[in-house]
């Protein structure tokens, strides 16, 4: 009874004390657990016990949470948890002993440095690494969000979904060689172009004919227009992805292509890019005219031939995309001046370099000088895919001139458009809307050039080059220069002018106004003479 009486009236250590030799008995046995509130939490939790407990003050008390998904070590617990275990070894690194060397002098030495170093950085309280971050700049160089893949991408997963014998297959995949978005810009561009061709007024001399011009001169040229205009794109995107299959492999938004995912063979596309140009310069040749022919079969030349290679030559080739991007207006034009030609006036020179032609060069104009700003904010969101796959563009190779290059273009739509007013192919609603459409780009362009690209201003320009262009094509349909003065005068009972009203006769072959005062014949005298 005595030993048990001993044990009884024992005085039993503080519960502080207990605490303590666990934390000993911890340091000392690192592999040991300690049983109670974290050990239970670990088992409910399903947490293996023996992890670390700064994975539970991770979980549950961090309030930096995207630190502790990217991996970094963030939050006050964590930051404290480690403070005492880190203490002696940043000590050791800031404040190196005399008559040492302050770099580390053997590779083993430099590797432990470096590592004490970035396990510092990671133990950083966040508010500190985002100050750090902000004085060195860093923030300005996070990655922009990858873009999404292109069209031709887009239909070759669909493609390749389909079963191998099936025609959506095979239709899909050699779709997707046409770039259909691209091809569609360019008949929306093309089209435009032919529908604010003002019309000559011999068309409205017969009173039977309606008195408002109309969009287009003729229905079935438009046909012709727009078809053969669309297979030329497709020949001519078709040679753009056979001549750099090894190249779009290397890239995000195109190594899914077909060409490169072995959806069509070389062949195939290239019996493809063939027939397709053969039928669409000869649409264009029947039913529009010869200059417009040629414009688009030096297109197809240009765009393949030249443009393609110049890629991974020089930087000039954006300069010469842009020209590519600027010839289907003139096509438009030139067809709608052909068609509408009188008898004298119907060579290419008078088609091309004639005072009515002006229009047509203006046209071209825009879209020479919009892709400045929406190539530029495109490259420079994919500017490490160019990079990678060797493309001499200027998004990589001289940022800061890529960014002046878009301003600068931006600013040019504006003298442009109001051309377009001066030479009387537009009316005044033109120039509000150019007006507005024109600023919204200049604006993001500026903002593109001031932050290098960075703060989503890459983005922004490139949505705003999206929508501008649609917008100033569209509106120089609607507001063409006398469509609505026909509905006007309906709609308010003007009555017409019938200054220039053309007088013509069966047996003669010249016309006389009506107000042109007649000369008067002389009277014959009453009297005779002798």
């Amino acid at each position: 009874m005595i030993p048990l009486r001993s044990a009884i009236l024992r005085p039993r250590p503080p519960r502080e004390a207990l605490l303590c030799s666990c934390v000993v008995r911890s340091r000392i046995h690192p592999s040991s657990t300690i049983r109670g509130f974290l050990s239970s939490t670990n088992r409910r939790t399903g947490i293996a016990a023996n992890q670390p407990s700064s994975a539970f003050y991770k979980t549950y008390f961090s309030p930096n949470r995207i630190y502790d998904a990217t991996g970094l070590k963030g939050g006050f617990l964590s930051s404290f948890a480690s403070a005492n275990s880190d203490t002696r070894s940043n000590a050791s690194i800031s404040q190196p002993a005399s008559g040492t060397s302050a770099n580390p002098a053997s590779p083993t030495e430099a590797a432990s440095s470096g590592s004490i170093a970035s396990e510092a950085a990671h133990n950083e309280l966040p508010h500190r690494r985002r100050k750090r971050l902000k004085e060195s700049g860093s923030e300005n160089s996070t990655p922009e969000a990858v873009m999404p893949p292109d069209a031709s991408a887009q239909l070759s997963a669909f493609s390749s979904a389909q079963p191998t014998t099936s025609l959506r297959r095979k239709f899909a995949a050699y779709f997707a060689l046409t770039k259909p978005r691209l091809s569609f810009l360019i008949l929306l561009t093309t089209t435009s172009a032919y529908g604010m061709y003002p019309i000559s007024s011999l068309l409205t001399l017969d009173p039977a004919m309606t008195p408002l011009p109309t969009l287009s001169t003729s229905t079935l040229t438009f046909i012709y227009l727009t078809t053969g205009t669309f297979l030329s794109c497709c020949s001519a995107n078709t040679l753009n992805m056979m001549l750099e299959p090894k190249y779009d492999a290397l890239m995000t938004r195109t190594r899914n292509r077909p060409l490169v995912r072995g959806l069509v063979s070389r062949r195939g596309a290239l019996l493809f890019a063939i027939g397709t140009a053969a039928v669409g310069l000869g649409l264009l040749y029947i039913g529009t005219n010869p200059t417009t022919t040629a414009l688009s079969a030096a297109n197809i030349v240009l765009y393949a031939f030249v443009y393609t290679p110049l890629k991974r030559i020089s930087v000039i080739n954006t300069w010469i995309g842009a020209v590519v991007g600027g010839i289907p207006p003139l096509m438009g034009w030139v067809a709608a001046a052909g068609q509408t030609a009188t008898t004298g006036h119907d060579t290419w020179r008078d088609m091309l370099f004639s005072e009515d032609s002006i229009g047509g060069w203006l046209l071209g104009g825009i879209l020479f000088a919009w892709q400045f700003p929406h190539f530029n904010a495109l490259s420079h969101l994919i500017r490490e895919d160019y990079k990678q796959a060797g493309y001499r563009m200027l998004c990589w190779v001289n940022p800061a001139r890529n960014a002046r290059v878009a301003l600068r273009y931006s600013v040019l739509m504006f003298p442009v458009s109001i051309g377009l007013w001066l030479v009387g192919v537009v009316g005044h609603g033109f120039l509000v809307g150019s007006t507005v459409a024109n600023g919204w780009l200049v604006r993001e362009a500026y903002r593109f050039w001031k932050h290098q690209g960075a703060q989503g201003s890459a983005r922004g320009l490139f949505w705003a080059s999206i929508w501008q262009l649609p917008i100033l094509l569209v509106g120089g349909l609607i507001t063409k220069k006398g469509l609505w003065d026909g509905v006007w005068r309906n709609a308010f009972g003007q009555p017409e002018e019938d200054d220039e009203e053309y007088l013509y006769y069966e047996d003669e072959d010249e016309a006389v106004f009506n107000s042109s005062p007649q000369p008067s014949k002389p009277k014959a005298s009453s009297l005779s003479t002798a």
